[in-house]
């Protein structure tokens, strides 16, 4: 069964499931998810790996720091770095979805030499991303989400009627699912941790006040290549994050396999377990796997 735990690091505290034993698999969730959302993924590979999914940094029971800065990708980078140490794992493989795959594609640029594997589910390459922002209107219409979470009115927005705005564009939910992500938007500052990630890194479609910048989204502004063994899995049917962004992704990643889930949305990992733990563990067994 699950194990809920608490780690003290990189200044401050990150709350985490771990479940079975073995190698690490390090699960980073997106907005606005929390641990929970690799329910499906603890139960299959904490049959043969410890199999942990933490809540980042501004999440459900982690930390919430006040100040922005705190939510710059360093920061970020630095806790999967110092959760890894206390998890007493030099190498292991981390899979992320959404900003927790920003977050991992980061980590993979600053430590490749911390990592077996990299999965990501749903999340784009910031070099890619920026071209997409830049040269599609479709991808540039896409995004202007972005700008309404960076703007001050966020949070009154998505949490108004019982946080109606954001339960209706999520995956279809069972009456324990809802219960529990309201319960973790309405610790107190989580939804504002959440969004500090968008207003952090500045990340969205150009405005009349600024270019769409990557630096955000990035360890530090050089590294874009990443040299890790990669999987990408990509739901087609993402309306907020196109297709356009696989295209040139092996100019970035030159050991890249991608798996495309056509009948899969931005909330793959809910929508079709199934073939997203198939993916992992053909990845994870292909020649030269953890």
């Amino acid at each position: 069964m699950p194990e809920h735990h608490d780690a003290d690091v990189n200044g401050i505290r990150l709350h985490y499931v771990t479940e079975g034993q073995g190698p690490l698999l390090l699960f980073l969730h997106g907005f606005p998810e929390f641990w929970y959302a690799w329910n499906a993924q603890l139960a299959e590979f904490g049959r043969d790996y410890q199999a942990v999914a933490v809540d980042l940094r501004g999440y459900n029971l982690s930390s919430k720091p006040a100040e922005l800065e705190q939510y710059a990708m360093p920061h970020l980078v630095e806790d999967v770095r110092a959760l890894a140490d206390a998890l007493g794992a030099r190498r292991f493989v981390l899979v992320g979805h959404d900003w927790g795959g920003v977050v991992a594609w980061a980590f993979a640029m600053a430590h490749p030499e911390r990592l077996e594997r990299l999965v990501i589910i749903n999340a784009p390459h910031p070099a890619i991303f920026l071209r997409e922002l830049r040269d599609n209107p479709a991808q540039q219409q896409a995004s202007q989400y972005m700008l309404v979470f960076r703007s001050p009115q966020a949070e009154a927005i998505l949490s108004a009627n019982t946080y109606a705005a954001l339960l209706g564009n999520l995956f279809p939910m069972t009456n324990e699912d809802r219960a529990a992500y309201i319960a973790a938007w309405s610790q107190p500052g989580a939804l504002t941790g959440g969004l500090n990630y968008y207003r952090a890194a500045r990340i969205g479609p150009a405005t009349g006040e600024e270019p769409p910048d990557p630096s955000g989204l990035l360890p530090d502004a050089t590294a874009l290549v990443v040299h890790v063994p990669t999987l990408v899995i990509w739901g087609e049917r993402d309306t907020a994050l196109l297709t356009g962004n696989l295209d040139g992704l092996d100019a970035y990643v030159p050991n890249l396999t991608i798996e495309r889930i056509p009948d899969g949305s931005h909330w793959v990992v809910h929508e079709r377990p199934a073939p997203v733990n198939a993916a992992i563990r053909r990845f994870l067994a292909a020649p030269g796997g953890a």
